[in-house]
């Protein structure tokens, strides 16, 4: 008779490693959340990857008990994607912050996101290089002060969810470091998302940018910061969600209406819809204080993964020309006898 098979829990997924973040930083519930999510995900824990480049985040593979590589700086994407290609089982996490994956990373972040790597890929944004003492980011507010600005930074900010919206993402989500019971299911989505999904975290850096998002994460002000979307339902917020949010279709523009001041109802208000790129497109441009701040699934359209296409050409190919002989290619072309 068969044992039962044993069912994991967050343990089996926390490694013997000793957890080395300062005290307060968010990384430590967001490394919290995804050893509680795994052992709820319909996945092998040999066939369980996480990929990480240069960064406070990258620490992330130490403290997971499964695979893992540490990579070098903004490169985690692409070491990624050989994992991918070269075992396709295989459940592949990449964790990256704002500046290893936007700053120096940059390139290989567009076009692992254009191609459609079945990967999860998980953006800590603080807006700060922690690291390396509190430099300013790519993501880092105009007037941040640090060490590289210290009259203040005077750099538009990247928008992550902008980023990956207009690099060919299918999937782009964002969600708070703390708030565990909306960060799981997004990303449990993201990992039932077969492609590149790409999900921003605002996450807390209590050392060199403290605070940042308290707008966002204080109960008391939760309501009218945050525009939480859900598919299929208008998009409202507030104490009593008698805001909403609506298209002035003169401007092409969103705009904040009051359903119990302005005369508006419920019916006026946009719909979300997750499948709607241009909606994608302007809710990721939402900033306080002007509008809530838009957490939850932005965009979901999913499509062909890379290595399902690539797969196809190369059986393709290889039905039409045979099977490849490395040691025939070799000894083609010009080649020449040393003695």
């Amino acid at each position: 008779m068969n044992a039962p098979e044993q069912k994991l829990t967050l343990k089996d997924f926390a490694s013997d490693q000793e957890v080395r973040w300062c005290p307060g930083c968010g990384d430590y519930a967001i490394l919290k959340t995804i050893q509680k999510l795994l052992p709820e995900l319909d996945t092998a824990k040999e066939n369980t990857v996480f990929i990480s480049g240069i960064g406070c985040s990258s620490r992330f593979p130490y403290y997971m008990n499964t695979y893992g590589f540490h990579t070098i700086h903004g490169r985690a994407p692409s070491v990624a994607t050989g994992v991918k290609l070269a075992n396709p089982e295989l459940d592949v996490w990449v964790i990256t912050g704002d500046g290893d994956g936007l700053s120096i990373g940059g390139n290989h972040m567009l076009h692992v996101l254009r191609r459609n790597v079945d990967l999860q890929i998980l953006l800590f944004n603080n807006e700060i290089y922690g690291l390396t003492k509190g430099q300013y980011s790519p993501t880092s507010r105009i007037g941040t002060r640090s060490p590289s600005t210290p009259d203040g930074s005077v750099d538009m900010p990247l928008r992550p969810c902008t980023f990956a919206i207009g690099a060919g993402a299918r999937f782009v989500a964002r969600s708070i470091d703390t708030e565990a019971k909306h960060l799981s299911p997004v990303l449990k989505r993201a990992h039932e998302h077969v492609g590149a999904s790409f999900v921003e975290i605002y996450q807390n850096c209590p050392v060199y940018n403290d605070g940042i998002f308290d707008y966002i994460k204080d109960k008391k002000t939760a309501a009218e910061t945050r525009l939480v979307l859900e598919h299929g339902k208008p998009l409202t917020f507030g104490k009593d969600d008698e805001m909403g949010i609506r298209l002035n279709a003169r401007e092409l523009k969103l705009e904040i209406v009051n359903m119990d001041r302005d005369g508006v109802s419920i019916d006026d208000l946009l719909v979300h819809d997750e499948t709607n790129k241009v909606l994608a497109q302007m809710l990721a441009e939402l900033k306080s204080p002007e509008f809530p701040e838009p957490i939850g699934i932005l965009y979901c359209n999913p499509a062909n993964a890379y290595h399902t296409d690539f797969y196809d050409q190369r059986d393709a190919v290889r039905k039409k020309k045979g099977p490849g002989d490395l040691n025939a290619l070799l000894r083609s072309g010009h080649t020449w006898t040393v003695s």
